[in-house]
């Protein structure tokens, strides 16, 4: 496949553009997390974001960001914390449950225990990091929440990857360190 080179100038307010931008965003591989939390009521939230990284070893921090026009970004923003879940290979369903389902319906019916914070926690992810919200700052469409890590929880399960638009899963490429 030959390489391309799009200028996209700096206004990008054409829908084609806009879509040659996310595209080449998605030649990057990323794992795939569903971030939970509970809303001032105390109801859970939470949704599917591939925008998760590391950020600090010390003090212990990650980032995420949220789409401004996110239905649950209210909860986000009023949170005193959130759980990271980083999903497992076998939890595509869990994603697309998160990324597709009313807010109300997320949850319901999924077995998870509350943490100390009485955010949702769910089983059988691959890590897992249950934050208390740090900071938030504007980028652009999205908002980004920094969490510092609290206590986390990882196993030797396989994680769920996307890229180019799909789920993808890790094949081992015969190396080792």
């Amino acid at each position: 496949m030959a390489d391309t080179t799009t200028d996209l100038g700096t206004d990008l307010g054409t829908d084609l553009d806009k879509r040659v931008l996310r595209n080449a965003f998605g030649r990057f591989a990323t794992g795939v997390t569903v971030i939970t939390t509970v809303d001032p009521a105390g109801v859970p939230v939470g949704l599917t974001a591939n925008s998760f990284s590391s950020l600090s070893l010390d003090p212990a921090l990650v980032l995420w960001s949220i789409d401004k026009g996110s239905s649950c970004i209210d909860a986000f923003k009023e949170a005193e914390g959130f759980v990271v879940h980083v999903l497992a290979s076998d939890q595509a369903d869990l994603s697309t449950r998160f990324a597709t389902l009313a807010n109300e319906e997320r949850v319901q019916g999924l077995s998870f225990r509350l943490n100390k914070r009485g955010i949702p926690v769910l089983e059988g992810s691959c890590a897992r990091f249950e934050c208390r919200t740090a900071a938030i700052h504007e980028g652009g469409d999205h908002l980004i929440l920094v969490g510092e890590v609290e206590a986390l929880e990882t196993s030797d399960r396989e994680p769920l990857l996307f890229w180019g638009g799909r789920y993808r899963t890790l094949e081992p490429s015969g190396e080792t360190r």
